[in-house]
């Protein structure tokens, strides 16, 4: 499939993953949560891009979903908890997608299957598919979903129907005075490790990049965005910098902030009440007509 269009940055050449990441890779990976009953999936290539599919009958919208993990990290797999619950919450099909990680396939190797998926669903006749898909991700998968929307409108196709945004990383010049002030409360992220993973995503690439950095794009023209973060995370100054820039640009603004929870709660911690209420809170925006 052809991304002449998007005219997004050519591929690079990465580095093979350092034996400490790939310790972590494979710790992780044995923290697995099932689907929700009610919740079918399936696994199939959109684009050429692994994705896993996760649906309920008859489903009323699409969510193209990115998973966190700092562009080294994570995989549809480790993902399927939260997707199913925003499937079932939605009436929704969720789409995760196996994009490429760093350092092995470094910036913008993951922009790349990101807009190759996205092509495909809004470009083919795609089963089920009648409007563009939402389009969300946590942590950095946050950051490559905003990032999408950026590209997709220079690409002139057409836009999401929204995004969420939760925990979104998007600033890779890691700046923020919340790194330092949320320091303590942070239990998940840190300026360190956040500059261990734009350096590893990057590779000697501009971080204010808008496409690697969606905090610096001309953010006027996106889909209304629902942004969520938690008020103790060291990432809480990208959404409401995000989220202040967004509403200057005119576009209609959904930012939810919540006390005492960690990073990427809905999916890290799905058994407290504020992961339910953030699960509804999603689910509302998605199926609202003001946000289609």
């Amino acid at each position: 499939m052809s991304l002449d269009s998007w005219q997004l940055p050519p591929l690079r050449e990465g580095r093979p993953a350092p034996e400490e990441l790939e310790a972590r890779r494979r710790g992780t990976a044995a923290y697995r949560e099932e689907p929700e009953e009610g919740v079918a999936v399936a696994r199939r290539l959109v684009g050429g891009v692994p994705c896993t599919f996760l649906e309920v009958p008859v489903p009323a919208l699409t969510l193209l979903y990115f998973h966190g993990g700092g562009y080294r990290m994570g995989d549809a797999e480790g993902w399927l908890g939260i997707a199913s619950r925003i499937a079932l919450a939605a009436r929704a099909r969720v789409i995760l997608v196996e994009y490429r990680l760093a350092p092995e396939a470094p910036f913008p190797a993951a922009l790349h299957d990101a807009a190759s998926v996205y092509d495909a669903l809004v470009t083919v006749e795609e089963e089920g598919l009648d409007a563009a898909p939402f389009v969300g991700g946590d942590s950095a998968g946050g950051g490559l979903a905003a990032a999408l929307a950026i590209a997709a409108r220079g690409a002139r196709v057409p836009m999401p129907a929204g995004l969420v945004l939760l925990s979104a990383w998007l600033d890779l010049t890691v700046t923020k005075p919340t790194y330092d002030s949320n320091a303590a409360t942070d239990l998940f992220i840190s300026k360190r490790s956040l500059r261990e993973a734009a350096e590893i995503y990057l590779q000697l690439h501009d971080p204010s990049d808008p496409l690697a950095s969606p905090l610096f794009a001309d953010l006027s023209g996106l889909p209304p965005i629902l942004l969520m973060a938690s008020c103790h995370e060291a990432l809480l100054g990208d959404t409401t910098a995000f989220a202040s820039r967004a509403a200057a640009a005119g576009v209609q603004v959904q930012a939810h902030l919540i006390p005492d929870v960690p990073h990427a709660w809905p999916a890290i911690d799905p058994e407290i009440p504020e992961s339910t209420t953030a699960i509804g809170a999603i689910a509302r925006f998605l199926t609202t007509p003001s946000a289609t």
